[in-house]
């Protein structure tokens, strides 16, 4: 009697089937997402995470003794390697997330076509073997083993390789632009820097760097046996359980909104920027305003919300700051908050404040963000600042 040996539930197949089945929740859970609130970047990554996790499964079936116990099993032909669509869904999802009102267009399907030609390839190689005498005492049709395996799968393999690497490279490109711009709308960049597509496109490219080691020691120094070759699957199992939970639990809304006001905001009229007296007055009206209200230290002041506490566009209110004062946004308000805490710093009755209360005081939410900016405004950084204050006969 011949006992099934499969499934297998081993320390190879094990981890990677837990980690790889969390994943999947969180895709479907992106998906259901994505049905009720329709951004599309949800389901650009609910796909990610699908594909990447399909890839994980035909090697947990592997490690669970699928190849072993079904000898003639056409699994193979069912596997489909995403490689060519990566690349692809990992710009677009970047895309999605720093363009307002992002739709694929028609020739942005054309990033697609690559891949939907490897899948008739498949389609035309499984109805050539499956007609052929034979197949069924057989893994592979002659297609598959003669065809695939010896010259397309080697050719699809480089060339998926240098596509995920374009790719990867023009979505941080994109993220490095987008960064850059954020200064112009917002006024602490430090939890409006896209920490989320950073922390994506950190784990994608990693994932794909240690890929490419693995298949560089392969190919080039060492025949990796299978269990050395596991720590490649895994690295991939987590990454698609990792990025499934941060990116649901990760909401978005903030940045579609605000990205949307940026937008708006740079729709300036001509009329609007040759009428320098309405600059003057629109200038004599913000400067009063901040030094009153003090805007400035609520941290995540954003160039829309002062254009609402002022009663005026966010077109107007960019046009006086970027066109009548010359600087930022995100240098105007930081100027503020500087000048606060200089102030602040001088004040006796908050001697028992740290320098970072006195930031968060001031309207800073991170340390980084505030000796960085105290710097630029005053050449030095808070602690010297403070110790020039005190003993004024250092100063150079």
């Amino acid at each position: 009697m011949v006992y099934l040996s499969f499934p297998d539930f081993n320390l190879f197949s094990m981890p990677l089937l837990i980690l790889v089945f969390q994943g999947y929740v969180f895709a479907f859970l992106l998906l259901g997402r994505y049905f009720k609130q329709k951004h599309i970047a949800d389901l650009l990554l609910a796909l990610l995470l699908l594909m990447q996790g399909h890839h994980c499964t035909s090697y947990i079936i592997g490690f669970m003794g699928w190849y072993d116990t079904y000898r003639t099993t056409k699994v193979n032909y069912f596997l489909t390697d995403f490689t060519l669509i990566i690349g692809p869904l990992v710009y677009f999802y970047v895309k999605s997330i720093t363009t307002p009102y992002f739709k694929l267009r028609r020739k942005d399907w054309l990033h697609f076509l690559p891949f939907g030609m490897f899948v008739l390839y498949r389609v035309i190689m499984a109805v050539y073997d499956f007609n052929t005498p034979g197949i069924e005492t057989v893994q592979n049709g002659p297609f598959h083993e003669n065809i695939h395996q010896a010259y397309v799968s080697p050719f699809l393999s480089l060339f998926g390789y240098y596509s995920q690497l374009l790719y990867y490279a023009f979505s941080i490109q994109i993220y490095i632009r987008y960064r850059k711009k954020l200064v112009e709308y917002f006024s602490n960049t430090y939890k409006v820097e896209l920490n989320w597509i950073r922390y994506f496109l950190y784990a994608w490219t990693g994932l794909f760097i240690f890929h490419s080691i693995m298949e560089v020691i392969d190919l080039s120094i060492m025949d990796l046996h299978w269990t050395q070759s596991w720590w490649s699957h895994l690295a991939s199992a987590v990454v698609v359980l990792l990025l499934g939970m941060k990116g649901y639990f990760t909401s978005l809304d903030k940045l579609y909104n605000r990205t949307s006001s940026a937008r708006r905001s740079t729709k300036v009229s001509d009329e609007e920027g040759r009428d320098r007296m309405e600059f003057e007055i629109q200038q004599s009206k913000l400067s009063e305003y901040m030094l009153r209200q003090q805007p400035y230290l609520e941290p995540e002041l954003t160039l829309s919300e002062l254009a609402k506490q002022l009663n005026i566009s966010t077109s107007k209110l960019s046009q006086t700051i970027n066109n009548g004062l010359g600087k930022n946004f995100n240098d105007f308000i930081n100027e503020y908050r500087v000048e606060a805490v200089k102030k602040m710093m001088l004040d006796e009755k908050k001697s028992n404040f740290s320098l970072l209360g006195i930031a968060q005081e001031c309207g800073f939410n991170s340390k980084a963000t505030f000796n960085r900016t105290f710097k630029k405004f005053t050449n030095h950084t808070p602690s010297e600042f403070m110790s020039l204050q005190k003993d004024p006969s250092a100063r150079p």
